[in-house]
């Protein structure tokens, strides 16, 4: 599957550089790591509770603005 991530500058030129000097491709790199994210993660105990985000200050939310949804609130960030 394709997909587009957005990373930092200076992250995005480490995992670059890391690959390239491994002599792995960018792709198979990220694939490597997130495989290994998501085992470490399977591993850690259950009793975590999941993160809720929730705004604060006056006013609330924006109308039209999703904390959960990342691609429609970047939209909105970016005024689009």
């Amino acid at each position: 599957m394709r997909t587009t991530l957005l990373l930092p500058d200076d992250l995005y030129r480490a995992v670059k550089t890391t690959a390239a000097e491994s002599g792995e491709t960018m792709t198979s790199f990220v694939e490597d790591a997130l495989r290994e994210a998501l085992r470490r993660r399977a591993t850690v105990p259950a009793e975590r509770a999941p993160f809720v985000l929730r705004p604060v200050g006056e006013g609330g939310l924006l109308p039209g603005v999703d904390l959960q949804d990342s691609s429609a609130l970047l939209d909105v960030m970016e005024g689009r």
